[in-house]
């Protein structure tokens, strides 16, 4: 359609200073009058194109212009831009086309304020290549096929449908409903292995939100607190929204976790650097672990 024709030339000029009509016209496979009779249009309607003769010479776009007649705001230019950009990252493709053209057409130079990794700051795998999967799956609705290492310290291979990523809790997260257990389920992404798109399509639409609501605490959670030493300081602004400095410098922060053994493993994380407060429970089964492991190490 010659609308469609019309915007493609702008796009086209937007790119290269100058065109000729032959390149034009072998390009949409049109005659070069009609390309002349598009550039006149073009005119007419405001575009500041014109047609120079000679070596060199062909149809160009005034210097500096900008396609400004989009009913889009500059903030919601700018949103585009950056989301595009984070999905570029996400991919891990390097094909930045998109932003490329848009910026183009939206006439901003200076786009590139924000750079995106999804990946961690240490070295896990191929990433890249398990995040274009999942893309690839939910978009297409492909399902996935993989072996998935639960918290109960079991691995199994899980045929699941793929329906959103959520980024939750410092990890990523696909939510997918679960033929094996035929229910939706959160699956954590760094304990997905031995990934495979099926050729199988389903049929199934993801909820606006899947995160609408708290997630109501079970009774089996403890309430469990830790003093850690000022040393790590970091670690509490990164994992703790509920924590209190203390007069020495230390810390006592307070987190609801899972069950006793998450508590006891979580402390151990931190080494000598921090030790369970409360509660008595949390403190005995601690004392038995770390009895064990002075059994194991003689």
């Amino acid at each position: 359609m010659q609308i469609h024709r019309l915007f493609e030339i702008v796009y086209v000029l937007l790119e290269r200073p100058t065109v000729t009509a032959r390149e034009l016209a072998g390009r949409f496979e049109v005659s070069q009058r009609t390309i002349y009779r598009d550039v006149e249009l073009l005119a007419q309607a405001g575009i500041p194109v014109y047609m120079s003769k000679g070596r060199g010479g062909g149809i160009s776009l005034m210097q500096d212009f900008i396609l400004n007649k989009a009913v889009l705001t500059e903030h919601e230019k700018s949103d585009i831009l950056a989301s595009l950009q984070a999905v570029g990252a996400l991919s891990g493709t390097g094909d930045d086309s998109a932003v490329r053209k848009l910026r183009s057409l939206f006439g901003s130079q200076n786009a590139d304020w924000i750079e995106v990794d999804w990946s961690s700051w240490g070295y896990y795998g191929d990433e890249a290549a398990l995040f274009e999967t999942v893309k690839t799956a939910i978009l297409e609705k492909h399902v996935l096929h993989f072996s998935y290492s639960s918290g109960r310290a079991e691995t199994l291979r899980r045929e699941v449908w793929p329906l959103k990523l959520l980024f939750k809790g410092a990890a990523w997260y696909l939510y997918a409903h679960c033929t094996l257990r035929n229910d939706t389920r959160f699956f954590k992404l760094r304990r997905m292995t031995e990934i495979e798109l099926l050729p199988t399509h389903f049929e199934m639409e993801a909820p606006t939100r899947v995160v609408a609501e708290p997630v109501a605490y079970s009774s089996m959670n403890v309430n469990a607190e830790f003093q850690v030493d000022a040393c790590m300081a970091f670690r509490v602004y990164d994992e703790f929204s509920d924590f209190i400095p203390l007069e020495n410098g230390d810390f006592l922060c307070r987190v609801t976790l899972p069950d006793l053994e998450t508590v006891c493993m979580y402390a151990s994380s931190f080494g000598a650097h921090a030790r369970i407060a409360s509660p008595p429970e949390a403190i005995e089964a601690m004392r038995e672990r770390l009895e064990k492991s002075m059994e194991l190490y003689g």
